[in-house]
């Protein structure tokens, strides 16, 4: 008998484009969302568009509250879900980059209170998916969170951010290519349930990112639009599916190592992109697509070598041999890749 079920929960309104951040009151009026609004920003992007959300909700009957958040911690997330009990805030919108939407999403899943996502940067898919990423000790937690009820993203504000987020953004969508190899593997080898739909929206934004890598460039507003329409399509696949496997392989289990490990780790985006390449190289061999993955990844300046990353090619070596040990999820590395096979990979590739 047929007993499968799903539910998928997908933003109500997208809004993107020039100047759309004077239509965030309008987009989430549209939802009939009862109560306060909290909005949740940090110092930079609340000088940046915070204190500009908040007074459009001021403008109006809202009666807005503000929380700023120095740091994405579990502490913030706490702070931010007292806050929103304590203003009796019936919904929160976060306006900043990942660490804000990320802190924003989860604190809106603990108190049970709709979210609606204002990025400030186009730095990771999170400004529209289920998922949040928070640093604890040596590690970083992706836990489920409340997605977002509506997305507002500003070409304007996105293309005025700094370049390296944007090309960190543009790396790890282009990184899905592995993503979905990995799970495509893991369906194939350990039967983990695979959504053809998910699967090919990840693959045809990482696609999309890797045909216009050449015309993304930094303060156009055209690239901002490129960039938020594949992270809005990324988010949207791993709402699909419900987890972050869309979006999430080996070359996310290698940066989740790289945190733990490197002194000084190099942002998310761009640690996935180089992931990806190696990553690439062991699903295809020396004459697969990881040149294509490093091509795009120049095009867009973002790092594909452990000198650009500024971390030490020991640590990248040592990153790449234990990642898999970061948490139960199959992928290529298997049950581990060897110190031999590990230098061959990254020599290969040119990351060493």
């Amino acid at each position: 008998m047929f007993d499968k079920t799903s539910w998928i929960r997908l933003p109500r309104n997208v809004v993107v484009g020039h100047e759309v951040i004077d239509e965030t009151v309008s987009a989430v009026e549209e939802l009939h969302l009862a109560g306060r609004p909290l909005v949740v920003t940090s110092p930079t992007p609340r000088d940046v568009a915070g204190d500009r959300v908040y007074d459009l909700f001021a403008a109006t009957d809202a009666d807005p509250a503000m929380e700023v958040v120095e740091r994405a911690t579990f502490g913030a997330v706490e702070d931010v879900a007292e806050a929103a009990e304590a203003a009796d805030a019936g919904y929160l919108v976060g306006v900043g980059g990942g660490k804000v939407i990320d802190v924003t999403k989860m604190a809106a899943h603990e108190v049970h209170r709709g979210f609606v996502s204002v990025p400030t940067a186009a730095s990771h898919d999170g400004i529209v998916s289920g998922r949040a990423s928070i640093p604890e000790g040596d590690t970083r937690h992706s836990v489920a969170a409340e997605p977002p009820l509506a997305v507002v993203a500003d070409t304007d504000v996105l293309a005025d951010a700094p370049w390296k987020l944007t090309s960190a953004g543009c790396a790890d969508i282009i990184s899905n290519f592995t993503a979905v190899r990995d799970w495509q593997l893991a369906h194939r080898l350990k039967n983990v349930d695979y959504s053809e739909y998910a699967g090919a929206l990840s693959q045809m934004t990482a696609e999309m990112l890797v045909e216009n890598a050449g015309s993304v460039r930094p303060g156009l507003e055209e690239s901002a639009w490129i960039v938020v329409k594949a992270l809005v399509s990324s988010g949207v696949a791993m709402s699909i599916d419900g987890s972050s496997r869309p979006a999430s392989g080996a070359e996310h289990l290698f940066s989740h190592q790289l945190d733990r490990i490197a002194p000084e780790p190099a942002l998310h985006g761009h640690q996935v992109g180089v992931g990806a390449v190696m990553t690439e190289y062991l699903h295809t061999g020396p004459d697969g697509q990881f040149r294509d993955i490093r091509e795009a990844l120049s095009a867009i300046d973002a790092p594909t070598t452990a000198d650009d990353l500024g971390i030490d090619p020991e640590v990248v070596i040592e990153a790449l041999t234990t990642a898999h040990e970061v948490r139960d999820r199959y992928t290529i590395l298997g049950d581990g890749v060897s110190e031999a096979a590990a230098r061959e990979t990254a020599r290969v590739t040119g990351v060493l």
